[in-house]
């Protein structure tokens, strides 16, 4: 690994599978940029994806690189990704979105000029939702954060109920990723919540830049987040959740000042949403089977962390999405589409 002077400033990872018809894209919106790293990973894809990838290293050897690996799915990616970075910074771009370059540039001026005194543990943007046959949204935290100075937790407004702080909106200090203990589940979708929770849990300086960075494509046919893709991967969604829930600090941590409450503020309101909708998703499903899976995932939550399980039903989202009986799943199946819109699934 190039260590000292020579590193660059950001590493933007490109997890790849089967993405030829988007990776162009995403990759033109990085080209000819400076002091970044780009690595794709390409994870055992069997279209064109490798070698477009190849291609694209070849024209610019100084910028991007390409691993080639046997598919492991989304997390597998994301982790040779962060293995593999050299820059001081991290950014995840999804090989079927894309960055604005305009704002990539003054991104990197900011993480510049953070990292000559002293750096931060994370910079925040804004993110586009480009949605096929849509008008597009923008998702801004001006609300929440002080813009364009460094801040801690105790200076965050609460996020509301259509803030929720994806992936997209996150660039990390690579350190604190590694430090992290990040783990995620290889073949398994919906992986980018964890990279959101764990590492955030560390975060404690942090700057925000109100700029639309990422471009968020949403709304292709077989998409991840798609309605019925959500449904027939919904085992994949309760993995996560689990996951999600483990890894929330405690309250005991909270009590002791350990972590500030701010922070895990925000953590319990971006897992309340992820559980609302996927305890949606399992009452649109409707079958026994997936009704049982939802009791089940809400009984284990109850037995494993009563305080949560209380707050969660008591929120608009926990109570819409488990309502009883025949009406009541006409009505969380309204509350699902709401989910999903304020969350950014559609």
């Amino acid at each position: 690994m190039t260590t000292g002077a020579a590193l660059p400033l950001l590493t933007i990872v490109v997890p790849s599978f089967n993405a030829a018809a988007y990776l162009h894209r995403a990759v033109d919106s990085l080209v000819g940029i400076g002091d970044i790293d780009v690595v794709i990973v390409d994870d055992g894809s069997t279209d064109a994806t490798g070698v477009i990838a190849d291609n694209f290293a070849a024209v610019h050897p100084d910028t991007i690189r390409v691993v080639h690996q046997k598919n492991g799915g989304h997390g597998a990616a994301i982790e040779t990704g962060i293995a593999h970075a050299r820059g001081r910074y991290l950014k995840v771009l999804d090989a079927d979105d894309w960055l604005d370059r305009a704002a990539l540039v003054r991104v990197l001026d900011t993480l510049r000029g953070r990292d000559a005194v002293g750096g931060i543990d994370a910079l925040f943007t804004d993110f586009v939702h480009d949605r096929v046959g849509k008008q597009n949204r923008v998702s801004r935290f001006d609300s929440v954060f002080p813009e364009r100075q460094v801040f801690g937790w105790n200076d965050v407004e609460r996020f509301s109920k259509r803030q929720y702080l994806m992936m997209h909106a996150i660039i990390y200090r690579t350190a604190l990723l590694r430090e992290s203990g990040l783990q995620l589940p290889h073949h398994t979708f919906y992986v980018d919540n964890l990279y959101v929770i764990v590492p955030l849990a560390r975060v404690r300086k942090m700057y925000y830049l109100p700029v639309s960075l990422y471009h968020y494509f949403i709304g292709r046919v077989g998409q991840s987040v798609e309605a019925n893709v959500m449904l027939a991967r919904v085992d994949q969604q309760l993995l996560v959740n689990k996951l999600a829930l483990h890894a929330l600090p405690s309250p005991t941590q909270v009590s002791s000042g350990e972590v500030p409450l701010a922070l895990y503020t925000a953590l319990l309101h971006y897992v309340e949403a992820l559980c609302a909708v996927t305890s949606a998703t399992l009452a649109r499903g409707g079958t026994p089977e997936h009704l049982r899976k939802r009791q089940d995932f809400w009984a284990e939550i109850k037995r494993e962390n009563p305080w949560v399980y209380t707050r969660m039903r008591r929120s608009f989202m926990g109570t819409s999405s488990n309502l009883p009986g025949q009406a009541g799943r006409r009505v969380t199946l309204l509350a699902y589409h709401v989910a999903r819109r304020v969350v950014g699934f559609s």
